[in-house]
Order: C-alpha cells, then sequence, then structure tokens
C-alpha cells in the first residue's frame, strides 16, 4: 500500500488565514489516512535472536503490516482444478438429466448449494479488503488535500498568478505533476537502499575502468575535441527543437483547455432553450391581467429579461464539460430558477368613495364617504446575471474555470452572435441614392444609429442593457436604437437565439431574398454559413443592387457598411413595423 507523503507546515504558514484551512484539510486527512493504514491486518513473523554471551537461541512473535492484499488472481489459479472437475462433472450429469427427473432435481439442489458457497466465499474475500480499500480512498483523499495545500501556498508566494485565471489553471496543473513526480522519487529512494552494498562493490570496478579511459582520452585528445564540438553543436539543435516542439504543445493544451468542450450545435441549441425559458416568463408577466382577473390595479417592479449567452455557456461547461442539449436540461432548470423570482402579492386597501342619497320626504340631499375594499396585485420580477450565479452555486475549481472560460469566450466569440471581425474603416454614404420601397421605415431611428458611429467598446449600449461587463454587444447596439425610440420590443442580446426568433414569432421575418426592405429593419449575418445567425445590424436603405447598414460591434466598433443584396451570408431581415 503506498502511503501518500505526510506535509510538514511552519509555524508562520500555519497562522497564514489563506493557508490556515488547506492546511487544516491536509491535516485531517492525513490523520484519517493514518488511522485506515492501522487497520490493515497484521502478520505474525516468527523473529529469532541469539544470546551472544550464552549462545541461547530465542523465537518471538513479531507482527508485521501486510504490503499487499491478498492476490485475487492467487485464489483464481487455487480454484481453477476444482472449478474444472466440478464442471465436467456438472456436464456428464446435465447428460443424463433428461431421461431421469430424481437426478434432474437433485443436480439442480447441487448446483445452487455450490453457488451459496463461492457466493459466501467472495463476500468472504470482499470483507478482507474492505481494510485496503478504505486505506486507498483515504490516500486519495489525503493526495487531493495535499495538492490543494501546495497550490494555495504556491498562490501566496507568487501573487501575480493569482490576477490571472489561465495562470491559476496552469499553475495548479503544475504543482499536481511536481507533487507525483516527488512522491515517485520518494518510492524510489526507499527502493536504491536495499542496492546500496552492491553499488559499493561496483564502484571499484568503475574507479579503474575509469583511470583507463581518462589516459586513452589524452592520447587522442584532439580527435576527442572534435568529437565533443560536433556532440554540443547536436545537443544544441536538439534542445532548440524540444524547446519548440514543447512549446506547440503547451500552446495547444492552453487553447484546448480553454475552448468550449461541447459542439457548436449543442451550444446553440442550449442557447436557444434557455432564451425560449426568458420568452415564456416574459409571455406570463405580459398575461397577468388576463390570467389573475378582477383587481382594481396591477403594480409592477420588473428587472431585466436577458442574459448573456456566453456566461451561460461558461457556466455550463464549467458543470458539465461537455453537454448536449439533452444533458444540460436539469442544470438549465436550476440556473434559471437562481436567475429570475418572480411573485404575486395581492393587497387589499382600504379606500373611500362619496356617495350622494336624496331624503324622499324632505328632499334634503346628503353625502356621505363609504369605505369600500381596493384589490391590488403586486407583480415583482427579481434577477441577477448568470455571473452572480456562478459564484453562489460553482465550487471553487468550477468557478476558475468558469472565469477561463469567461475570458477566452471559450475560443468561439461569434458562436451566439458576437458581432463581425471586419476590422475595415466605415464607409461614406456620400452621392448614394436611395430606392424607397412600399414600406416606410423609419429614418429617425437610423439617425440616431448613424450618430453612434465610431464608438468603440460598445460600453453604453451593453450596459444600457442590464450587463456590468463587456459582451459581444452588436444585438444591443440594435436593441438600445429601438429603445431610443420609446420601444420595449424587440429587446435581445443574442442573434440566433433571441433575435430572429422574435421576428419570426411575430410575423415580422423576411428572407435573404426579400425585396421589399425598409430603413430601420434589422439585418442578420451568417458569416461561416452553418445556418446560425452570427452578426445583426439596422439597415439604412438600398439603392437597388446593395443595402447599406449601420452595425455594432463591427470590429468592435460601430460602422456604416455595405453588401451586395444577394451577399449570401445575409441570413434574412426582421421588418419593423412603425
Amino acid at each position: 500500500m503506498n502511503k501518500e507523503p505526510r506535509l510538514r507546515f511552519t509555524d508562520e504558514e500555519r497562522a497564514d488565514p489563506a493557508l490556515e484551512k488547506p492546511i487544516r484539510k491536509a491535516d485531517k486527512a492525513a490523520a484519517k489516512a493514518d488511522k485506515a493504514q492501522a487497520k490493515i491486518p497484521k502478520k505474525q513473523v516468527r523473529q529469532k535472536t541469539v544470546d551472544p554471551e550464552t549462545g541461547k537461541v530465542t523465537t518471538k512473535l513479531v507482527l508485521e503490516d501486510k504490503k499487499k492484499p491478498p492476490s485475487k488472481l492467487s485464489h483464481a489459479v487455487r480454484d481453477t482444478p476444482a472449478n474444472a472437475a466440478l464442471g465436467k462433472l456438472h456436464k456428464e450429469i446435465r447428460e443424463t438429466e433428461q431421461d431421469n427427473v430424481g437426478v434432474e432435481s437433485a443436480h439442480k439442489s447441487e448446483e445452487a448449494a455450490e453457488t451459496g458457497v463461492r457466493l459466501a466465499r467472495e463476500g468472504y474475500r470482499s470483507h478482507k479488503l474492505k481494510p485496503y480499500r478504505k486505506a486507498a480512498q483515504a490516500e486519495q483523499k489525503l493526495e487531493k488535500a495535499n495538492v490543494n495545500a501546495l497550490y494555495q501556498k504556491s498562490l501566496r508566494e507568487n501573487p501575480q498568478l493569482a490576477s490571472n485565471p489561465i495562470s491559476r489553471w496552469q499553475q495548479k496543473q503544475a504543482i499536481k505533476k511536481e507533487y507525483a513526480a516527488a512522491k515517485r522519487a520518494g518510492q524510489a529512494a526507499g527502493n536504491t537502499a536495499s542496492t546500496a552494498q552492491k553499488t559499493g562493490k561496483a564502484a571499484k570496478t568503475v574507479k579503474e575502468k575509469a583511470q583507463e579511459a581518462g589516459a586513452f582520452v589524452m592520447r587522442h585528445k584532439k580527435g576527442f575535441l572534435i568529437a565533443g564540438a560536433i556532440f554540443l553543436l547536436v545537443c544544441m539543435l536538439l534542445n532548440t527543437m524540444s524547446s519548440c516542439s514543447m512549446m506547440a504543445q503547451s500552446i495547444g493544451s492552453v487553447v484546448s483547455g480553454t475552448t468550449y468542450p461541447s459542439d457548436d450545435p449543442e451550444l446553440v441549441a442550449v442557447e436557444a432553450d434557455y432564451a425560449a425559458k426568458e420568452t415564456a416568463l416574459q409571455a406570463e408577466i405580459d398575461n397577468i391581467e388576463s390570467s389573475h382577473p378582477g383587481y382594481d390595479e396591477y403594480r409592477y417592479d420588473l428587472d431585466m429579461i436577458g442574459h448573456d449567452p456566453h456566461e451561460l455557456a461558461a457556466y455550463l461547461s464549467a458543470v458539465l464539460q461537455g453537454y448536449t442539449r439533452q444533458s444540460a436540461q436539469a442544470e438549465l432548470e436550476r440556473v434559471f430558477d437562481a436567475q429570475y423570482e418572480l411573485t404575486l402579492t395581492e393587497e387589499v386597501e382600504i379606500r373611500y368613495r362619496t356617495e350622494t342619497s336624496t331624503d324622499p320626504v324632505t328632499g334634503e340631499t346628503t353625502t356621505e364617504e363609504v369605505p369600500y375594499e381596493y384589490y391590488i396585485l403586486n407583480v415583482k420580477l427579481t434577477s441577477k446575471p448568470i455571473s452572480s450565479v456562478a459564484s453562489e452555486l460553482l465550487t471553487p475549481e468550477q468557478l476558475e474555470m468558469y472565469q477561463v472560460y469567461r475570458q477566452t469566450l471559450g475560443n468561439k466569440p461569434l458562436i451566439f452572435g458576437g458581432g463581425s471581425p471586419d476590422t475595415s474603416n466605415s464607409e461614406d454614404l456620400t452621392g448614394v441614392v436611395f430606392v424607397n420601397g412600399t414600406r416606410p421605415g423609419n429614418q429617425a431611428v437610423v439617425d440616431i444609429a448613424k450618430s453612434q458611429v465610431g464608438n468603440v467598446g460598445g460600453q453604453p449600449y451593453w450596459s444600457w442593457y442590464g450587463f456590468n461587463s463587456r459582451v459581444e454587444w452588436c444585438a444591443c447596439f440594435v436593441s438600445w436604437c429601438y429603445g431610443q425610440m420609446g420601444l420595449s420590443e424587440p429587446r435581445f442580446a443574442a442573434c440566433q437565439s433571441q433575435g430572429i426568433p422574435w421576428f419570426q414569432s411575430h410575423g415580422q421575418w423576411g428572407g435573404r431574398d426579400y425585396a421589399n426592405i425598409a430603413p430601420g429593419d434589422a439585418i442578420f449575418f451568417d458569416w461561416d454559413l452553418d445556418g446560425s445567425a452570427d452578426h445583426v445590424g439596422l439597415v439604412v436603405g438600398t439603392d437597388g443592387s446593395r443595402v447599406y447598414t449601420v452595425e455594432g460591434n463591427s470590429g468592435d466598433a460601430c460602422k456604416i457598411k455595405s453588401y451586395s443584396l444577394s451577399y449570401e451570408c445575409i441570413k434574412g431581415y426582421g421588418l419593423m413595423n412603425w
């Protein structure tokens, strides 16, 4: 049974608040491992001692640890002859069973008895192996606690690593490898002690051979100098090639470790499912007055409905690693329930109304304040970003991977409709003659969009949407422009999963060949032609052969662009009704 090292920490390290918890866990795990090791059965060994004065031989029994559990193979080898004999006997008996019912009945009883004996033997063996299993499990937990303690100690000694999640991840992997190497070296040292005597005997012979070799080298020193120079040159070349190979492997490892592990269609499908949940929540709120009729007043206190698709993908990747649409459903429910809370509260107020009455005898008119119950339904929606949900639901290790995916966007920044990679300059509309169709469009929203040309980074638009840090903001820009016109819809932060479904569900969608586009319509693009929209902008107008647009997040800036009306990357148009 290989034992994990028992780490030793200084008083200064134990007093450090950052190290106190991981050190305490390592100590606790070591104590449990020692306790489990102590429960491993002992074996009795006869040890003889000779009294040097009297020559009397004394024998006593000494308890030693059993280094290995009873071998399963030894049991199999021991039982093989008996099992073979029994198998042959049963075969012969079965050949006569059809002719003799009594033999068949007795044979079945015998086989049942043998099965019971075999199961009892296996159960006994399992019971004997239990201490070894417990010890192995305790050593595994100790290894994990030791690595974590060494990792936290490394962060304390190298605080610059704590600022970068990728650096922290790489550092933790390096510590795991160093720990494993150190453990192997410690075990090898124990085995080496037994060979010390043989090594001492060989040392004299080696020394003599070395002296003879040295004399030979001195006689041919020029040749050896030339050979040595060639050898050094070859080593330098090999070292350079090895360094390049290791660098390439390191870069490949980092890229692989920071990429969303799920397939692209699954990522998009899961994002669409989550957006559908948000759409259903919005529809529930919109229909509150019809689903809960009879109230005198409805009061709304609503937070934003919406999320960053990359935050959701990073969360799911940290928890589930590679996921599919089916395997992600339970975690989607968990995230949604943590992000949104809709509460309906009934409130009754006593109000007064003035009532006038006339005395039929005197004809005198009187007024009085009559109390009545006024029913109010308070509709409150609280929401928080998925980044806040992640900090509450994820373990520290999962949270580190979540932050890595957030920083790299899973190396797939455009998968949810993240913008345009175009870094060319904004175009000039001077001299363009627009051809108006039959739909009026809205020039005011176009002018608002054009006024934003030159903005870099999109902060006014993603912060307006409700995000507290930069996201891929082309959809936020389009939603912001519509919002400046006083429109609460359409409002979307992702193209394929949120924007297009809104237009299609409202009967306001036109394909790439739609001819009657108008100023203010939304235009969606599919850069890689995989059927999923990657980018969105606002239509300025068309001159009959090209369509002109204002786009946010085009190379991280607001720009005016133009495309042929037959451009294959145009997925379609969201048609606005003004």
